[in-house]
């Protein structure tokens, strides 16, 4: 078992080692997901967001529970630019303290990246022919809610990438030295 103090942090607060683009790439995809769960949630409130007048009381619990496990999954995004993205934090029973292995963080945040990116991607190409679901107001707030989710995986690709990279997985090394063993 081997144990392992995380770095502190620097004093801008970031991690040694992370650059600020991925700092900033990592807060700004644990961002995204809140316009389009806000949006959701006021739906769920009977906020009128679109021509849709009831919703059942299942849905509504799936609809708040999207939201938040949405979120949930963006947070993990900062993860891989913060101390506990590398070593369990040592409140977490049985795990605490213990060194996370780079590629049981890259291997899921690289597919997440792929499937928000797909999805997300095929979402929006099949918004633009889908009837409106209210007035131009409505429809643009939805717009406007969910735009920023295209956004969602290129920005945990490149997070993921950064991350690796840092690890020292010897893939993710570009450059001079690329096919020299790293870590």
């Amino acid at each position: 078992m081997e144990l392992r103090t995380p770095p502190p942090s620097a004093p801008s607060g970031r991690m040694p080692g992370v650059p600020r683009w991925a700092h900033v790439a990592a807060h700004t995809a644990a961002l995204i997901t809140l316009p389009s769960g806000l949006w959701r949630i006021a739906l769920v409130a009977g906020v009128p967001l679109t021509s849709i007048t009831h919703i059942p009381a299942g849905e509504k619990v799936y609809i708040v529970g999207l939201s938040l496990v949405a979120e949930g999954a963006a947070l993990l995004t900062l993860g891989l630019v913060r101390p506990w993205g590398e070593a369990v934090p040592a409140w977490v029973p049985l795990l605490g303290g213990r060194r996370v292995p780079p590629m049981a963080a890259v291997v899921p945040a690289a597919a997440g990246a792929a499937a928000l990116t797909a999805i997300w991607g095929y979402a929006f190409a099949g918004f633009v022919h889908h009837d409106p679901l209210g007035t131009p107001v409505q429809t643009a707030v939805l717009v406007a809610c969910y735009a920023p989710l295209l956004a969602w995986g290129p920005l945990l690709g490149a997070v993921t990438f950064a991350y690796a990279r840092r690890r020292g997985l010897t893939a993710f090394r570009v450059g001079p030295g690329a096919t020299r063993a790293h870590g």
